[in-house]
């Protein structure tokens, strides 16, 4: 008999340390809601930059040289001409390349003269004027026009007003699990933004005029979008 009321005193020891162990039945409930909520805003553009550059061949490295660094002195000045200010222009690439022939009888491919090319970043504050600077680079010999690109310089404040955008975004989602689910928001817990914002393009046709020989230029339009991180505190609907 004493060892089973020894026994039966070891099960009631267990039976205490497991109801004191285990959690209640609402603890169970979870104790917040994360969603994530998103925002998008759009601008046209205030800022292009192009890439230009000018190439000039000559059978030897001088005379080479010498061709481009006149062309591309034309160039620079037809830059501040139009109105472009020292600080939004710079050379971003100079080279000095030996061209190669082919001897069909030996396979050789002697040296038969040399190519100097000379580019230059230029930024345009203005972004309605940006065909006319094309126009006017080409007509002062620039030969090679890439790299056309448009940035909104106020990008920081348009992404702190889709920040707010997207918490709100975040609480309407947050309030519709929380009817759902019979609970109230509480209390924000933790924020976090999503990866970095990133810049999409939407293809807008630029509204400026243009006359008829500049060449056709679409600025579009940049569009910001956020994403953010957010629990909510919950209590039990009452």
């Amino acid at each position: 008999m004493k060892k089973l009321a020894a026994v039966f005193t070891s099960l009631a020891a267990v039976f205490a340390a497991a109801l004191l162990t285990t959690p209640a039945l609402a603890d169970d409930f979870p104790s917040a809601i994360s969603v994530s909520g998103e925002a998008t805003v759009s601008a046209a553009p205030d800022l292009a930059q192009i890439d230009a550059g000018v190439a000039n061949d000559a059978k030897s490295a001088k005379d080479a040289s010498d061709a481009n660094n006149a062309a591309m002195g034309k160039v620079l000045l037809a830059l501040k001409s139009a109105g472009i200010a020292e600080k939004d222009y710079q050379t971003s690439r100079l080279s000095l390349q030996p061209q190669y022939g082919q001897n069909k009888s030996t396979g050789a491919s002697p040296v038969i003269g040399f190519r100097a090319s000379n580019r230059v970043t230029v930024k345009i504050r203005d972004v309605i004027k940006v065909a006319a600077i094309i126009d006017t680079l080409v007509g002062a010999g620039a030969n090679d026009i890439g790299n056309i690109s448009f940035e909104v310089t106020q990008a920081s404040k348009l992404l702190d007003d889709a920040r707010e955008q997207a918490v709100a975004d975040a609480r309407r989602k947050a309030e519709i699990y929380a009817k759902a689910t019979g609970v109230t928001l509480g209390a924000p817990l933790s924020v976090s933004e999503g990866s970095a914002p990133m810049p999409l393009f939407k293809g807008r046709m630029a509204a400026a005029p243009m006359a008829a020989p500049q060449a056709a230029v679409a600025p579009g339009e940049e569009t910001l979008s956020v994403t953010v991180n957010v629990s909510w505190a919950i209590k039990q609907g009452q």
